[in-house]
């Protein structure tokens, strides 16, 4: 894309359509992107893991080790599914979501998703010094990492768009990436409005 084209992308404006549903890999930066175009589109910003924490007065890592990853995920679908009923906004999932099958058929009914594709080496130079992140508590989290990320990339790779996720965009140029990619390839999500 050409710098006059990510200009006009910047300055326009646009009406929101449907949901957008951010997926991917735990560091791809879904919550960041997300929430950068939720501003750049004014919007609300919905974060479907802090829906749950905010309903379980509890954190993702807590619920994982009270309650097990199956009911974490039965109460992911259901928080899901509300969110996409109630308002049309930019809605970050967390890294499973979108594993669910039930998941991937809301999304794509009632919105649509955006995939987020980062690489291995950029996922663990994000998230390798955090410890919030639950399936990543092992003797070789970075194995484990590598395990998740071949296991679910068929299954983003289903996703109704596709934005790669490169180390050296600012958040700005990722937003930017993904309202150039929906403009292209999904006209049904945005709208171009005179400002």
């Amino acid at each position: 894309m050409s710098e006059n084209q990510q200009n006009s992308v910047v300055e326009a404006g646009f009406r929101l359509k449907k949901t957008v549903v951010m997926v991917g890999m735990m560091g791809a930066g879904k919550t960041a992107v997300g929430r950068g175009l939720a501003v750049r589109l004014g919007v609300p910003f919905l974060d479907s893991d802090a829906e749950i924490e905010s309903a379980a007065n509890m954190t993702v890592p807590e619920i994982f080790e009270r309650d097990g990853e199956p009911f974490f995920r039965t109460k992911e679908t259901q928080v899901i599914s509300r969110l996409l009923d109630e308002e049309r906004g930019i809605l970050s999932t967390g890294g499973g979501a979108f594993l669910a099958e039930e998941n991937r058929a809301n999304i794509s009914e009632r919105g649509v998703s955006v995939w987020l594709n980062a690489d291995l080496a950029l996922l663990w130079q994000r998230v390798r010094h955090k410890d919030t992140r639950p399936l990543l508590r092992t003797a070789d989290p970075r194995a484990t990492l590598a395990e998740i990320y071949s296991a679910r990339v068929p299954l983003y790779a289903l996703a109704d768009v596709t934005v790669p996720s490169m180390p050296d965009l600012s958040i700005d140029e990722m937003v930017d990436r993904v309202i150039a990619t929906l403009l292209a390839e999904r006209p049904d999500v945005l709208e171009k409005v005179d400002a």
